[in-house]
């Protein structure tokens, strides 16, 4: 249970008070920034809680136990610190956020009435809405390792030791299609699929310095194809340029194929399938009591 002030308190006792909302958000590239339903700025802690920035808040979902509480915040683009393009590349994705009610008359006198992250938003050319999520909801994602056919690394980080170096290479943007897929120059010699999963970073052009996963790759006639996971903010235009890695799609045939690194491998290719489980014994099948690596 929370304590209020007893100064707060009283001016929630009165007949008419002075509070107000406060937000304050901590982006993941570590800007702060705060922001008020006030009609004026106020300064609390140092920090600056800007007004009129069009936010709207729904009422607040509060349960007992370990269920995660949400709460949408909609606001109109009107802050030049909240942008759609920073909006579209990410910058706001999972930011840490505050929730404070505060005496606008007297800030120091505030309660803390909510702290989580940002979890989805969507956009519009004019406004936004973002969720809201408690900090229980950190307890419904998978955490350490997980026993698995496929691998747990990531490519080229940590016990996967892959030289990543030696799998990047270069290339230029022959035709943009729309904001997910393009043809490109300078990868003809590459084989077909070798970048699917793989990472794309963007070197020059409007998308400069934002990576994004890749879906598809191929090479057909002579033509050089990539589909990416998600759209990017801005166009894809011919001679933007950019960086790939080739991908991994976590299985051991091709870890050992393509990289030559099965002694590194992070998952168990060999753990009996669901077949092994719902059969029975029998001398002449899987189930006769061997080894299941032959």
């Amino acid at each position: 249970m929370k304590s209020v002030p007893s100064e707060m308190q009283a001016k929630l006792d009165s007949r008419a008070t002075t509070q107000c909302r406060l937000w304050r958000v901590v982006r993941r590239d570590g800007a702060v920034f705060g922001f008020t339903d006030h009609d004026r700025p106020l300064t609390v802690g140092g920090l600056t809680y800007e007004a009129a920035t069009g936010f709207t808040a729904t009422s607040m979902e509060t349960s007992l136990g370990l269920s995660v509480d949400n709460l949408d915040v909609e606001g109109a683009l009107s802050s030049a610190t909240i942008t759609e393009d920073d909006i579209a590349h990410g910058l706001w994705d999972d930011a840490e956020i505050e929730i404070w009610l505060a005496d606008w008359s007297n800030p120091v006198h505030r309660l803390l009435v909510r702290k989580g992250n940002i979890g989805e938003i969507t956009r519009g050319p004019t406004a936004f809405l973002a969720e809201l999520r408690g900090l229980a909801h950190r307890l419904g994602q998978p955490y350490g390792r997980q026993f698995d056919r496929t691998c747990s690394w990531e490519l080229g980080v940590g016990r996967c030791r892959v030289a990543l170096a030696c799998w990047t290479y270069s290339g230029v943007v022959v035709e943009g299609h729309d904001l997910l897929s393009f043809t490109a120059s300078g990868l003809d010699d590459k084989a077909d699929g070798l970048f699917r999963h793989g990472l794309l970073t963007w070197t020059s052009g409007g998308n400069a310095g934002r990576p994004m996963e890749i879906k598809r790759h191929s090479y057909t006639l002579g033509t050089v194809t990539f589909e990416l996971s998600l759209p990017m903010a801005d166009s894809i235009e011919p001679g933007d340029t950019f960086s790939v890695q080739a991908g991994c799609d976590k299985r051991f045939e091709t870890c050992r194929s393509r990289f030559g690194n099965e002694a590194n491998f992070g998952g168990f290719p060999h753990i009996p399938g669901n077949q092994v489980i719902i059969g029975y014994a029998d001398k002449d099948d899987l189930n006769d009591g061997g080894s299941l690596f032959r």
